[in-house]
């Protein structure tokens, strides 16, 4: 995922993922659209997930059509980043 941001210059500030979802925090220029992010992310993770081997998930998709997004604008980003940290850890 680092690869795409980088190629398509935006920046992941956090990370943090669960059996069934992800969550993840973006800074990216207005030019780009998030629906273009999720595209070329779920893509670009869905190919290294199949090549390093993994056995594919039923329906044979990694990831669903759908996704969520908000912009977080005015909120502190250090509560945003702290938020995605425990995500893991609260279920």
């Amino acid at each position: 995922m680092r690869s795409v941001a980088d190629a398509m210059k935006f920046r992941i500030l956090e990370f943090n993922g669960e059996a069934d979802h992800v969550h993840v925090l973006l800074e990216f220029p207005p030019k780009l659209s998030v629906s273009v992010l999720a595209k070329h992310l779920k893509g670009v993770s869905s190919r290294a997930y199949n090549k390093a081997g993994y056995p594919k998930p039923a329906p044979n998709t990694l990831w669903s059509p759908s996704y969520f997004a908000s912009s977080v604008g005015g909120a502190p980003l250090n509560v945003v980043k702290q938020y995605i940290e425990q995500q893991a850890r609260s279920h």
